[in-house]
């Protein structure tokens, strides 16, 4: 049996291999770490999919792969009943509901022609009817394999993993727009004088294309202010001994992280992505914050999950905890998918306002400074106040000026208005 390299996260479809675990002749069990590899702007062990003696090592240390890739192969083993990572609820789902990989793009087992007209409503079950009815899908366009033509869970993966697929073989999310065209940098600059030259790491590549697509492929739009941060300054110095005695920091992000979720609450649309391919854009009722983590090997952005169920003793320590990890570069894959917003904060290093890239498939990300003490007019009376510069960058395919206004003019009232009552222990 092949053991292959699976899906681990959102945009990670190839990786580095960086250590191998197990060795030929090893007798192992599924669920079973068997490589390590950077992927997706972290290194994550890649667990067996199923048991057995290794009979074949395919892969090496500094190997790149792609999902798909075979790995190892075992004999004498079981397939793994589910991801060792998943979760309770996901282990539960019917493992015919994970979507499969379309090969053949020729194979219409599953699909319909999208353009034929809509046919007689097929068999299916209420739980089948459901699902299709969420995932916005006609049942009349789905070819079931169930007796009679009756529709199963399965189908429907096949159905979406087909339109996947021809999507992704149109080139729908190429990096480069189809039609332009970026000139490759290749000058020999050693004739201008000394020179050193270093290898990429995989990390910075990742980093690269990702930053060229976010900003080629969305409208980007930057709103600027400033928040006056006096009154958390003071709930700060009033509660930071509780909060050491509780084992964590107050700093100001958890401030600003339950601060913007209120706000996004107030304005859905920021907190929401664009389906390019049905042209809808969907709202999220969860609250997921990524924050921009500065590291050796570059830029990482753990996610922050459910921020909005969090107290501020629970946001402090969880951030301090995934902000170790990324450093330490430890963060499991799906430590840094997720997200629906996004916190560049560069006040710990200094500078000012800046322009962050939207993280897509997010909508808006928020860019934060170095907080200065400023002449600011409060009242009828000039006061030297602490200021906090902010830039919200926005799709404008998703976000209006006059949105983004009331947005940063809501975010600023909650940062300055911020209630003691949620930083009391």
């Amino acid at each position: 049996m092949d053991v292959r390299f699976p899906k681990i996260g959102e945009g990670a479809d190839s990786g580095k291999v960086v250590a191998v675990l197990v060795k030929v002749g090893d007798t192992i069990a599924a669920g079973q770490s068997i490589i390590e590899l950077e992927a997706g702007k972290a290194i994550a062990p890649i667990p067996a999919s199923a048991g057995g003696k290794i009979t074949a090592l395919l892969v090496k240390e500094g190997d790149t792969i792609n999902v798909g890739a075979v790995i190892l192969t075992v004999e004498g083993g079981e397939a793994a009943a589910s991801s060792p990572t998943s979760s309770p609820a996901k282990s539960a789902a019917p493992k015919a509901a994970r979507r499969p990989v379309v090969e053949d793009d020729d194979d219409d087992a599953a699909v319909e022609d999208d353009g034929a007209d809509d046919g007689p409503t097929p068999a299916a079950s209420p739980y089948v009817r459901k699902v299709a009815r969420d995932l916005g899908i006609k049942l009349s366009r789905v070819r079931g394999s169930g007796s009679g033509g009756r529709v199963q869970v399965e189908d429907l993966g096949r159905y979406i993993a087909k339109l996947e697929h021809k999507v992704a073989k149109a080139g729908r999310y190429a990096a480069e727009p189809q039609g332009l065209q970026f000139p490759l940098v290749g000058t020999d600059f050693s004739v201008f004088g000394p020179v050193t030259s270093e290898p990429l790491s995989p990390l910075r590549k990742i980093i690269s294309s990702r930053m060229v697509e976010n900003s080629v492929t969305l409208a980007h739009v930057s709103q600027f202010d400033e928040a006056d941060v006096s009154v958390i300054e003071a709930l700060r110095a009033k509660y930071k001994g509780a909060y050491e005695k509780a084992g964590a920091k107050l700093s100001p992000t958890p401030f600003l992280i339950q601060a913007l979720v209120a706000t996004l609450k107030l304005h859905p649309k920021f907190n929401a992505s664009l389906n390019e391919v049905a042209e809808t854009l969907v709202l999220k009722h969860y609250y997921n914050i990524g924050i921009a983590v500065d590291t050796d090997a570059g830029l990482l952005v753990p996610v922050l999950k459910d921020a909005d169920k969090k107290s501020l003793l629970d946001l402090a320590k969880e951030l301090a905890g995934i902000a170790e990890k990324a450093r330490d570069r430890k963060l499991a894959a799906d430590a840094m998918t997720g997200g629906t917003f996004t916190i560049s904060n560069q006040g710990a290093i200094g500078g000012s306002h800046f322009t962050p890239i939207v993280n897509k498939p997010e909508v808006a990300i928020l860019g934060l400074g170095k907080t200065a003490k400023k002449a600011l007019v409060v009242g009828d009376k000039l006061e030297i106040r602490p200021l906090l510069p902010i830039t919200v960058s926005y799709d404008h395919r998703v976000i209006d000026g006059g949105s983004a206004a009331r947005f940063v003019v809501d975010l600023v009232r909650a940062i300055q208005e911020f209630p003691e009552a949620a930083v009391k222990l």
